[in-house]
């Protein structure tokens, strides 16, 4: 093969291969496309965010032009999304012909006495805020007005932009690594402007995406037949391996009964972000030496407080069933999402620490080698077909099946800064999708920031239930020393 062409930035520049890995595909994939449709109903919103805090206010014009230049490395940052033609392929990306920097960055200050409860309040409500959906999704917003000259960065995505830790590798574009990083010059966007074309070629293009994917599916059972008839000795093994992977998609994306929680089965539209910190050290070698990884130990931590909550409430359960994303990101891309969601029924009576992180690593053992993973893709592309009513009802059904989710998303080890400001610590706002709460943890400088975005609808004691996953790590901690 030749060597690949150049890419071209909007900037005029060439683009290099390292930013090259940043750019995102013309159209969605069909989990994308998924996460789209189903936004339509708030209840289902994928926008994820974090609040940054900062050791001091940073430069609100070094930032603009550092976003200026991920804007125009990143095309996703200045595009937005156009409808397929009857949803016969997923929607694709097109430039905003009024791209506006300054209606994605913005810059505000608390008011008096500016506490880091205000701030908290306000992210929550940032992220659950719908995101303009003409125009590119996602917004950034600088605030000052902490105690002591501090301030934050709140952040917030559609999850069609990006994952999480596709969302790391972005953040990369406007954070440094020392404090006095040389400014860059005012990038302009050039945006093309979305043609579009005549109905004929629309429809060929849209129906001719369709017929590559369905030839994709094709081909590939075309190769199983193959084999089958050149390996006859095979078909004993393939035929076991068929009824596992119906057996997974079963356990995996046919989940019928409800939540397993007796407290945890209204969603509402009302969110609390609670933050904690965990050392980073002291965790990883607690859950070395339980014999499980520091995922493990985190999702133990809060499917532990998630028993102990019901318990105080008078609501004993011995099974929650909790959403995990498991990440199939490869490279460095930036762009798009490289994830498959999962379901797991977790331990939560009252059991030791030692008994539960057993369990619970065993059965994220289990789920991540789940043969459903590798066909989530084709049955998102199948379910989007049908009417955007169909979709949601089908999503909303699925959604309440689920209690809470995880997610685990991995950081820089050294100090980081923003315009010169020094970042003291991350914390993810992840999505609930009708969940009652979402803990994400973020690893950064020697320790683990976790962010709890609840459901107050749900979890209508938001401190009873940090201070229980407070207690999970602690006892973790000690049984691991």
């Amino acid at each position: 093969m030749g060597p690949e062409p150049a890419a071209e930035r909007s900037d005029g520049d060439e683009v290099t291969r390292a930013e090259r890995d940043l750019l995102g595909g013309r159209r969605m994939s069909d989990l994308e496309a998924l996460l789209w449709n189903v936004d339509k109903d708030p209840y289902l919103s994928s926008n994820f965010g974090s609040v940054t805090l900062l050791a001091s206010s940073p430069d609100p014009g070094k930032f603009r032009r550092r976003m200026l230049q991920a804007v125009s490395r990143i095309p996703r940052l200045h595009q937005r999304v156009v409808p397929a033609l009857g949803r016969m392929a997923p929607p694709e990306w097109q430039d905003d012909p009024d791209f506006d920097i300054d209606r994605h960055v913005r810059h505000l200050a608390l008011p008096e006495p500016g506490t880091e409860r205000q701030l908290f309040d306000l992210a929550a409500q940032f992220v659950q805020d719908p995101i303009d959906r003409t125009r590119p999704l996602w917004e950034f917003v600088l605030v000052d007005g902490l105690p002591g000259g501090r301030a934050a960065l709140l952040q917030k995505m559609h999850h069609t932009i990006t994952d999480g830790e596709g969302g790391i590798r972005l953040s990369e574009q406007f954070i440094d690594v020392v404090p006095d990083a040389p400014d860059v010059e005012e990038v302009l966007i050039v945006t093309e402007p979305f043609e579009r074309g005549s109905l004929v070629g629309t429809a060929h293009e849209t129906l001719t995406h369709g017929w590559h994917r369905t030839l994709g599916i094709a081909q590939r059972s075309a190769g199983l037949a193959v084999d089958t008839a050149l390996h006859p000795t095979h078909l004993g093994t393939m035929s076991a391996d068929v009824v596992e992977t119906g057996r997974s998609m079963m356990r995996q994306l046919t989940v019928t009964d409800q939540h397993r929680s007796p407290l945890w089965n209204q969603p509402s539209l009302g969110r609390r972000l609670e933050v904690l910190d965990v050392s980073f050290d002291d965790a990883r070698l607690a859950a070395k030496a339980l014999g499980g990884s520091l995922n493990d130990l985190f999702v133990t931590a809060s499917v532990a407080a998630a028993g102990a909550y019901h318990r105080d409430l008078e609501a004993p359960v011995d099974e929650l069933r909790m959403a995990m994303p498991i990440s199939t990101r490869r490279g460095r891309t930036a762009g798009g999402n490289s994830f498959v969601p999962t379901r797991v029924l977790m331990p939560s009576g009252d059991l030791d620490p030692v008994t539960r992180f057993t369990e619970v690593h065993e059965a994220l053992g289990r789920t991540k080698g789940e043969r459903a993973i590798g066909v989530v893709q084709g049955m998102a592309g199948v379910v989007n077909l049908l009417p955007t009513s169909v979709v949601v009802r089908i999503a909303r059904q699925q959604a309440e099946t689920v209690d809470f989710t995880t997610s685990n998303v991995r950081a820089a080890p050294f100090d980081l800064y923003i315009a010169g400001a020094h970042i003291e610590a991350t914390y993810p706002l992840g999505p609930l999708a009708g969940c009652a709460f979402n803990a994400t943890v973020m690893s950064y400088r020697g320790w683990l920031n976790l962010g709890l975005h609840l459901d107050t609808g749900q979890v209508t004691e938001p401190e009873l239930l940090r201070g229980h996953v407070v207690e999970a790590f602690a006892e973790l901690l000690a049984a691991g020393s």
